[in-house]
């Protein structure tokens, strides 16, 4: 009788211990009507006003009947409401978040942000289903530079994927598992924390944040 061998390719291993260490928040666990546990909350430089952030019952939510919803409607063009996850980050990192764009008249987007130092120190990734682009930026000293672009559609009122892979001073974003945006940085060096973020009257809903080391 011959004994079966499994053989684990490098790459295998790779995704086994990339898998192990990640962390997902899919707010399934968090009471609807109020913040998620442990998340923090900011906006830049404090321009307009705070974000309504709340867990919701949603049907349709990719990891269950959840989801987190920035749902205030103030239009204040330069408002960026911001949720940050309770745990630290390496540097080098991918990070991942679903998200349904459903009412905005100003904008209607949908935010990562990584490598957070601050309200006004960090880099963000977002979609947009007014502008039908991806862009990516750094925000310092509260001032939000665009350093990258993919124009496509982004369709409204439904779920899609938005992720971003951080390793040293290059930078990948996918939308909806394709990478769109390939770019070099080096404005922030250091792990941070990460989260998500919206512009002025959008109102988006969030599930299954998920971080992992590269």
């Amino acid at each position: 009788m011959t004994r079966a061998t499994t053989v684990i390719s490098a790459a295998s291993l790779a995704s086994v211990a990339l898998a192990a260490g990640a962390k997902t928040y899919s707010f399934d666990q968090d009471a609807p009507g109020k913040p998620p546990a442990g998340f923090s909350f900011a906006r830049t430089k404090n321009v307009g006003k705070p974000g309504k952030w709340v867990v919701e019952a949603v049907k349709d939510a990719p990891s269950g009947g959840k989801a987190l919803g920035q749902t205030d409607k103030d239009d204040t063009n330069a408002r960026y409401p911001l949720a940050i996850a309770p745990d630290d980050a390496l540097a080098d990192l991918r990070v991942s978040v679903k998200c349904k764009g459903v009412a905005g008249d100003v904008d209607q987007a949908c935010g990562l942000v990584f490598r957070y130092k601050d309200e006004n120190n960090y880099y963000i990734t977002r979609s947009n289903v007014l502008e039908d682009n991806v862009r990516l930026y750094y925000v310092k000293d509260g001032k939000r530079t665009q350093i990258a672009t993919w124009d496509g559609e982004v369709p409204g009122k439904v779920w899609n994927e938005l992720a971003a892979e951080a390793k040293g001073d290059t930078f990948r974003v996918f939308f909806n598992g394709k990478q769109i945006i390939q770019h070099q940085d080096t404005t922030f060096a250091r792990g941070g924390k990460v989260g998500l973020w919206t512009k002025a009257d959008s109102v988006t809903y969030f599930d299954d944040l998920t971080v992992s080391p590269l």
